[in-house]
């Protein structure tokens, strides 16, 4: 397979001098907008199917899970674990796929940034939670957009579990390292990545295009 995929450019060249004060106003500030009545209604939905399916099985949140093609891979590495893969789109969601889903895992279309909140206030914790190949908004003027610069980012830690995020821009991967070292008192490390199999459309694109893969992996 070849790709051609373009690597984020960005005038920026090391962690945004920045982050550290939009962390610290988001802390001092958190994040407190009322839950969209189609998030409550779709997380209550997935909470209902786990409780038939797989209720006493440790969870797996596959954030921002596109085409579903990780949380299924997630899904058959973890067989004892109930993978719930969550997208805003449902044109996403909703791609034909070759096989059934696999019985542990849903596909659900909510926005992360209730479903993150929703978890924290019914105390859900994930055994595992995946962030892969999020928009890495590359532009010095976009740090806000970009997850950890997200006023919820602090609820994403509070969820706990073994995180894991990849990307093809090491700054992004540098960045959340530097937010997960500020807001808390773990060490995460940026590290270059080579999958033994892609787990998402973007990676096996970036891989044929010859891009460099980082992650982070922490146990929050």
């Amino acid at each position: 397979m070849q790709a051609n995929s373009r690597l984020p450019t960005s005038a920026q060249t090391g962690v945004h001098e920045q982050l550290g004060l939009l962390l610290d106003r988001h802390i001092a500030a958190p994040y407190r907008k009322p839950y969209a009545d189609y998030n409550r209604a779709a997380f209550d939905a997935s909470l209902e199917r786990r409780a038939r399916r797989a209720a006493s099985a440790p969870l797996i949140l596959d954030s921002c899970c596109g085409v579903g093609e990780s949380s299924i891979a997630l899904a058959l590495a973890f067989p004892d674990h109930y993978v719930i893969g969550v997208d805003q789109s449902q044109t996403r969601l909703n791609r034909q796929r070759p096989a059934p889903l696999p019985d542990n895992v849903d596909l659900v279309r909510a926005d992360v940034v209730d479903y993150w909140r929703l978890l924290r206030a019914e105390a859900i914790r994930p055994a595992r939670h995946t962030l892969l190949y999020p928009n890495p908004w590359p532009k010095i003027g976009h740090l806000a957009r970009r997850w950890y610069g997200h006023p919820v980012f602090p609820t994403l830690l509070e969820l706990g579990g073994v995180f894991e995020c990849r990307s093809n821009w090491k700054i992004y991967i540098d960045e959340l390292v530097f937010a997960i070292g500020h807001l808390t008192a773990h060490t995460a490390v940026c590290e270059a990545w080579a999958p033994p199999a892609p787990l998402t459309p973007f990676e096996r694109k970036y891989l044929a295009s010859g891009h460099a893969l980082y992650r982070a992996v922490v146990t929050l």
